[in-house]
């Protein structure tokens, strides 16, 4: 049980009789601290009571006038509120056979026979009411820890959200800066060099200057692996047929490549969760698929965004396609989830697999 949980959970107890003596007398001897006794005098006022409240037990008269102790228990079940709640008849001993076969078709858990036993009665009705508490205490536990772990779900997606953000200032940090810098140290050794003579030095700063071209070429691979210009600059269908090119040379895996119409454009957030998601599923491509092609499809619908990413690989059991850390799944899942969206694998041994990428559609065409 979590901590601040509430152990004495108050219950409400159900007492329908036509008889106000009966329904006195029965409230006398079953209400507690801890306990709601509830008064009904017809099955038309228990009905509306359970409207209302739930209850951990009714207690019901067989015999009324207007609706019986029947066609109440019935309706009850009848409702989704009501349909679980047990039913404990109270029936005189005369009716006993007749009406008992009866009330458990209409719903009925248990009987009790007047006269009356005190001690029979509360035992029958504790045992209802510790099921009804527990079940509420159980209740409120799985609700606080999903609360708990809905607080967390939050804070995991506001840390992508945030290290995105940063991931983005950096990059343009790395371009504009370090790139500038680069840039100027270029041209101050090209301007040196036009003023040298002496052959050791020009092939130095020959040297330098092939030195400083592989660090800007390095500072825009880094800056481009941090957060694409062409996803900010051209949106996202250009962003996944760029990244799919850059795969292809790095890797010399093949890249068929199926992109709606360039103008189509997605908000901020659908394009950087596809992305990242897309550059997750080309990862994992590299480390396990052991693949030769890959078949690349991204849709616009009304609805949705759809990504399908299939490969010709050795392929994936469905076991592996649903443990935790497989593809690392874990993470796409949640980047999707963020956005109301899902990601299915599928795929069998020797056959290759496909990864669908779904998210609600939050762009339009332009």
């Amino acid at each position: 049980m979590l901590p601040g949980t509430d152990v004495a959970v108050k219950v409400r107890i159900l007492l329908v009789d036509d008889e106000p003596r009966n329904l006195y007398a029965l409230r006398a001897l079953l209400e507690a601290p801890d306990r709601e006794v509830v008064l009904a005098r017809s099955g038309e006022q228990a009905l509306l009571h359970a409207l209302e409240h739930d209850f951990a037990v009714v207690l019901l008269d067989v015999r009324m006038a207007g609706m019986d102790g029947f066609e109440t228990a019935r309706r009850l079940r009848e409702r989704e509120r009501s349909r679980l709640t047990p039913i404990i008849f109270l029936t005189a001993a005369a009716d006993e056979v007749e009406s008992m076969a009866r009330g458990y078709r209409a719903g009925a858990v248990d009987y009790v026979v007047k006269p009356l036993v005190p001690e029979m009665l509360m035992f029958k009705v504790s045992v209802f009411v510790d099921l009804h508490r527990k079940g509420a205490e159980l209740a409120k536990e799985v609700a606080e820890r999903r609360a708990a772990e809905e607080k967390l779900r939050a804070l995991a997606l506001h840390q992508i959200s945030v290290r995105e953000d940063e991931r983005a200032h950096i990059a343009r940090e790395i371009h504009d800066e370090l790139g500038q810098v680069l840039t100027g140290l270029k041209m101050d050794v090209t301007w040196l060099a036009a003023r040298l003579e002496e052959k050791p030095l020009l092939e130095k700063t020959a040297d330098m200057c092939a030195l400083i071209d592989s660090s800007i070429v390095a500072v825009r691979r880094i800056s481009s692996g941090l957060r694409p210009e062409v996803l900010d600059d051209m949106g996202l269908v250009a962003g996944i047929g760029w990244q799919a090119q850059e795969f292809q040379k790095r890797t010399g895996i093949r890249c068929r490549v199926k992109l709606p119409a360039e103008s189509t454009s997605f908000s901020n957030e659908v394009s950087i969760t596809t992305f990242r998601i897309f550059q997750e599923i080309l990862t994992n491509v590299v480390r396990h698929a052991h693949a030769r092609r890959l078949d690349i499809e991204l849709q616009c619908t009304p609805q949705e965004l759809l990504l399908e990413v299939a490969d010709n690989g050795i392929g994936i059991s469905e076991s592996d396609a649903n443990a935790s850390r497989s593809l690392g799944l874990l993470g796409m899942q949640e980047r999707a989830l963020r956005l109301g969206g899902a990601v299915q694998i599928s795929g069998a041994r020797g056959q290759g697999t496909t990864v669908r990428l779904s998210l609600p559609h939050q762009g339009t065409p332009a």
